[in-house]
């Protein structure tokens, strides 16, 4: 598959595409990909065992669910399986919120992210990273497994210079990086969908087993969705993508500084009881505080003309 060009990514119908608002596919294209990573000794032991008489179906689930157990994990996932994933977290995150459609800010984060990631500990995903502008003055950004990010106007609103929002989009990438969204999926839809596949395949799926794998797919979106929406990262998570994007930033040549830089402005903008930033993350003052550590050493941010002159140009209007 190859990658969509920048154009169309930033075109409304590009991102539509991308994400794939259609279930069907990105579902059957994620189960058909999860059937490939399934122990074929075990498969094969307990489809000769039952052919044979040698146990009963309800034994060769029993030990398919073995199996299963101990390989369940968000690791299991392909980079395939994982994009999959994302897009339908991002259709779901496009059915709350409206993407601001402007060419010149979405394209400008686009470049910004990913120079970015090519310093991180995950340079490339199955479909690479893509960046988009949510049209809403929450002060909110998200990140869908395989890459997908999402900034709203209201976060760029708290940036002012281009190291504090390269911040922002440094932490999102720590987030894919260390893979925290598909480690929000409740691990017993993971071991439900790995024993099904593992026992049947998708094409001998009867009508009620089928049914079982498009609930459990769905609720492993809603997991997902749920996590950057409503409830946010454990604090450890947090900790981990902040310090990440501290990483990250250096290597790039961008101050680290930016990060706190851009947490000030935002503890003076969040409402308390918010619907955002407030409520799904720990306070800035945690933030800050346990950023504190870190920052000796480096100085303030300083606004070079060059870098400050093209982050307002790119993001006038927003």
């Amino acid at each position: 598959m190859t990658n969509p060009s920048r154009r169309e990514f930033l075109s409304q119908a590009g991102w539509w595409t991308l994400v794939g608002l259609g279930g069907a596919p990105a579902f059957s294209m994620l189960v058909s990909s999860c059937a490939t990573t399934m122990t074929v000794t075990s498969k094969i032991s307990t489809t000769i065992g039952v052919k044979t008489g040698a146990i009963d179906e309800t034994k060769a689930d029993a030990i398919q669910q073995n199996v299963a157990e101990a390989a369940k994990s968000f690791k299991d996932f392909t980079p395939e399986q994982e994009y999959y994933i994302g897009r339908a977290v991002a259709a779901t995150i496009l059915s709350q919120y409206s993407p601001y459609l402007e060419p010149d800010p979405n394209l400008y984060l686009n470049l910004l992210a990913q120079t970015l990631a090519q310093f991180s500990e995950l340079p490339e995903t199955f479909n690479g990273y893509h960046v988009l502008t949510l049209d809403s003055d929450e002060i909110n950004a998200f990140s869908a497994p395989g890459g997908l990010i999402f900034v709203s106007r209201g976060m760029i609103r708290c940036c002012e210079h281009e190291d504090a929002l390269a911040a922002v989009l440094a932490h999102e990438i720590g987030h894919v990086q260390y893979k925290h969204g598909l480690q929000a999926i409740r691990k017993s839809r993971i071991t439900l969908a790995i024993t099904t596949l593992a026992i049947k395949g998708v094409k001998g799926l009867g009508s009620e087993k089928l049914a079982r794998l498009t609930e459990t797919f769905e609720g492993s979106i809603l997991d997902i969705t749920s996590t950057l929406i409503n409830s946010g990262y454990s604090r450890g998570f947090e900790k981990q993508a902040d310090k990440a994007a501290l990483d990250i930033l250096d290597r790039t040549g961008y101050n680290p500084r930016g990060l706190v830089d851009m947490l000030n402005v935002m503890k003076k903008k969040l409402k308390p009881g918010g619907l955002d930033f407030a409520k799904t993350h720990p306070s800035p003052y945690w933030r800050i505080a346990t950023l504190r550590e870190y920052m000796a050493g480096y100085p303030k941010v300083e606004k070079k003309k060059a870098r400050q002159d093209r982050f307002l140009k790119a993001l006038e209007g927003v």
